[in-house]
């Protein structure tokens, strides 16, 4: 790792880089491992959205990190992430892992889209369980939009829409979507 700062401050002296990797590195600081921290109140199971139905009911309380390295794409960056929602009734539950595109516009307003595999503690295949989803498998496939807006350099608010289901690979396919609030600090 040092031998690595030290040959990227000698590329970036050497060919007079202005990049910003270089400017941190000429700085002397070390960028953090977590590059946001997002905190969230979910309504579970919202109906009439992608899935259609809703049948489990009650809050989430959502929290998601998104890590420093990232990849540029499309004006926006790529970025692993890792969430956990937990309902507060006893219903479906699920932790998720994939990435995120992030793109955040001048006036401030952010738009993310994210994908990745879900697993949860819900019903998979029970005909007993009416008023729980049925999920069919318990790995799922899970997607994100959110959009919001940067308050300071380090504060955000956001909307999030989330789906997991596992993409009709199994039956039965009754997908789960929730959408609320979210609070985010960038470091």
């Amino acid at each position: 790792m040092a031998a690595a700062t030290v040959a990227g401050i000698f590329h970036c002296r050497s060919h007079n880089c202005h990049h910003h990797l270089c400017q941190h590195a000429h700085s002397g600081e070390r960028r953090p491992w977590l590059h946001e921290i997002r905190l969230g109140l979910l309504d579970h199971d919202t109906g009439n959205l992608w899935n259609g139905t809703g049948r489990e009911d009650g809050l989430d309380l959502n929290v998601e990190l998104a890590f420093s390295p990232h990849l540029a794409l499309w004006h926006g960056q790529i970025r692993p992430n890792l969430g956990l929602s937990v309902n507060d009734r006893g219903n479906t539950s699920k932790i998720y892992v994939g990435g995120i595109w992030q793109h955040l516009r001048r006036n401030g307003l952010i738009f993310d889209l994210g994908a990745g595999l879900a697993v949860h503690d819900g019903e998979i295949e029970d005909p007993q369980a009416i008023d729980r989803k049925q999920m069919g498998s318990r790995v799922l496939v899970r997607f994100a939009a959110e959009i919001g807006y940067a308050l300071t350099a380090h504060n955000r608010l956001l909307l999030l829409f989330d789906h997991v289901s596992n993409g009709y690979t199994a039956d039965p396919n009754e997908g789960l979507d929730t959408v609320g609030i979210r609070y985010g600090y960038l470091f």
